[in-house]
């Protein structure tokens, strides 16, 4: 048995590293933080400091609840090592601390048996992977490829974007989130945005080689990672963001499956003192999280999209993040999938 295996995002899951809420903290206000999620904002009016406590608490609870009924399903879930985030360090250019331990799915990327470390934009995750180093060392031991793309530089001048409205790091070296990708196969779809140039994408074809296709998706949304744009809900069938993506603009290859848009998301009630210090945006519980081709888990308090799901045929697993905004992930953003069920196929003609 290969102890990674993961080629798509809805094959039957059989284990999943779920995220570590502890010692979470904003990343440092810097031009890395500034560009990747808070383009709007100057680095003076971006949130810094620790996660309050009782964020963390409640976090960790709603967390639990979702590795208790993962494991009612005889899925095995790991976690991460709970890591320092306060403690600084630097490069010959710049110092910084770190974020948390709360999504893997933005610090690592598993196609088939390998598992990426991915270049992050964001200079506070520069050693986030290490939280993950006692699981990756057991993968490798057992099989798996294990490689790290290039160790970013971040320079000041990677950020130095004119348009402030298409935020994208510059093509000086290869950058991107392990979120920016979605799986479909041998079928990768890359989202260029804040959290992933270009070169990023060039060089993930060059290291998966021939077997792999990854597919650019430009100019659709420029605000971080992909999974609150498109969701690949089973073969031949996924959901898009009726505000982001249309017809004009859907990555070509996909028009050969059915694209289902998803309704407006019901808005939790937070003060504008918690809005203002949150990360994700306001399509966050659109973030689901598959189990196998016909479960799913989703935001409990997302009736119009769990209906839509179930017109579908769809089993739906109601939970909740309460703090799924400020925190930065939903279902899908908290868990990386290290191995399921299936073979790695091609589901479209090219």
């Amino acid at each position: 048995m290969l102890h990674v295996w993961s080629c798509n995002e809805w094959d039957r899951l059989e284990e999943v590293i779920v995220g570590n809420p502890f010692n979470a903290k904003y990343p440092t206000p810097d031009k890395s933080s500034q560009l990747a999620e808070f383009a709007d904002r100057t680095i003076e009016a971006i949130p810094s400091g620790t996660i309050p406590q009782r964020i963390i608490e409640e976090t960790e609870e709603d967390l639990l609840g979702f590795i208790d009924v993962l494991k009612q399903l005889d899925i095995v879930v790991r976690r991460p090592t709970t890591w320092q985030h306060n403690s600084k360090f630097s490069t010959v250019h710049w110092e910084a601390d770190g974020y948390s331990n709360y999504n893997p799915r933005d610090i690592l990327l598993v196609i088939a048996n390998n598992i990426i470390e991915a270049p992050n934009v964001i200079r506070s995750r520069l050693f986030e992977s290490f939280s993950y180093r006692e699981i990756l060392m057991e993968y490798t031991m057992k099989g798996a490829k294990w490689f790290a793309a290039p160790r970013p530089m971040l320079l000041d001048s990677l950020f130095d974007v004119t348009d402030r409205s298409r935020p994208i790091p510059l093509e000086h070296e290869p950058v991107f989130d392990a979120a920016n990708i979605l799986r479909l196969g041998r079928d990768l779809l890359y989202l260029v945005s804040s959290t992933g140039n270009e070169t990023g994408a060039k060089w993930l074809q060059t290291i998966l080689g021939n077997e792999f296709r990854v597919h650019m998706a430009r100019d659709i949304y420029y605000g971080s990672h992909i999974d609150t744009t498109f969701v690949a809900l089973r073969p031949g069938l996924i959901l898009c963001n009726p505000s982001r993506v249309n017809s004009e603009n859907l990555p070509r290859f996909l028009e050969q499956w059915e694209v289902l848009y998803s309704p407006p998301m019901i808005q939790k009630q937070y003060d504008a003192e918690y809005l203002a210090k949150s990360i994700a945006c306001d399509w966050i519980d659109m973030n689901m999280f598959s189990i196998s081709e016909n479960l799913v888990v989703v935001d409990k308090d997302q009736l119009p999209l769990i209906r839509l799901l179930e017109r579908y045929k769809f089993d739906v697993i109601p939970l909740t993040l309460r703090h799924s905004r400020l925190m930065g992930g939903g279902f899908h953003c908290v868990t990386l999938d290290t191995r399921r069920s299936g073979t790695l196929e091609s589901y479209f003609t090219l």
